[in-house]
């Protein structure tokens, strides 16, 4: 029996993997356990919204208008196809949204639309070793559910890195604010979702090459950059980080970025296919709040095909 992963009204105190990126959100009355598993329905329920992004679709959908709206005209890089991966930031959309809206904006309005998504992101709120693929037939959000490409999801069974568990997604935000981006700038789509644990470089890029398809396939690799460093520091951090990526080197750590390991197993297989990369753009929460003393970054990449 599929298994549907269930929401709670508690909330844990923030480490900043929260929408308030400085701040203990013991301040805000917040507090947040793991949902528990119930086997109800074949459905995972957005567990994050109204904390990251607004929970009402007419809110969310203005916050994500906005959000495009400044990153420029869509498709506006003059691109004929869309990039074939992205890094994307998944802060609250106050925070990191203008950010990783000048990813998403380059794979609306395009002749030949993405059809399948590989979303993969770090776990945060769940110990894990190698990947984990969720059970249910859909993720939802206030915008609505998104399928889940059971033929990809079934293909990467027989990886040993690769096993199906509820659990990691219960609560994982990493993924969640990712998909009313890309539902209101795709059409139709399927999700293939992957939580990133303990994984090698390469039995990620196992895992991406194997869902590799065409244009019809975007990867959306999610992830921020450094944490609590002050600004200054945090630029410095951030603009090597950058580069790194931009040159393929697969050796950023976690204290660079919580997804470092899918993003070190996505450069691997973006270095193979000989795709493309470009910074679109790179700030931290302080430049967005104010608080110059402990800031996380944001950075958003494309990677365009050959």
């Amino acid at each position: 029996m599929k298994r549907s992963l269930a929401r709670t009204n508690a909330y844990d105190d923030g480490t900043g993997m929260w929408p308030l990126p400085e701040a203990d959100l013991r301040e805000h009355g917040f507090r947040f356990t793991i949902a528990d598993v119930r086997p109800t329905r074949d459905v995972r329920p957005a567990a994050v919204a109204g904390l990251f992004y607004p929970a009402e679709p007419e809110a969310l959908r203005a916050r994500i208008a906005h959000c495009l709206n400044a990153s420029g005209p869509y498709g506006s890089d003059g691109a004929a196809r869309p990039p074939k991966m992205v890094i994307v930031p998944h802060a609250g959309y106050e925070y990191s949204g203008a950010v990783a809206a000048h990813a998403y904006a380059r794979l609306s309005g395009r002749r030949d639309p993405v059809k399948r998504v590989v979303l993969i992101g770090p776990a945060h709120r769940a110990a894990l070793r190698a990947m984990a693929l969720p059970g249910v037939d859909a993720f939802e959000t206030p915008l609505g559910q998104v399928p889940l490409d059971q033929a990809a999801t079934a293909d990467l069974d027989g990886l040993a890195q690769v096993r199906r568990d509820d659990l990691p997604h219960a609560g994982e935000h990493s993924l969640e604010v990712q998909l009313p981006f890309l539902q209101e700038v795709l059409d139709e789509f399927t999700l293939v979702p992957i939580v990133a644990g303990e994984a090698r470089p390469a039995e990620v890029a196992q895992v991406l090459v194997r869902l590799w398809g065409g244009d019809e396939t975007c990867i959306v690799v999610s992830s921020d950059l450094s944490h609590y460093l002050p600004h200054v520091r945090a630029q410095l951090v951030d603009r090597a980080t950058a580069q790194q990526i931009l040159e393929f080197d697969a050796r950023l750590d976690p204290q660079q970025a919580c997804g470092a390991t899918p993003i070190n197993g996505a450069l691997l297989a973006a270095r193979d296919h000989g795709l493309v990369p470009r910074l679109l753009d790179l700030r931290d929460s302080g430049q967005i709040t104010g608080d110059l003393r402990r800031v996380v970054g944001y950075g958003a990449f494309a990677f365009d095909p050959p």
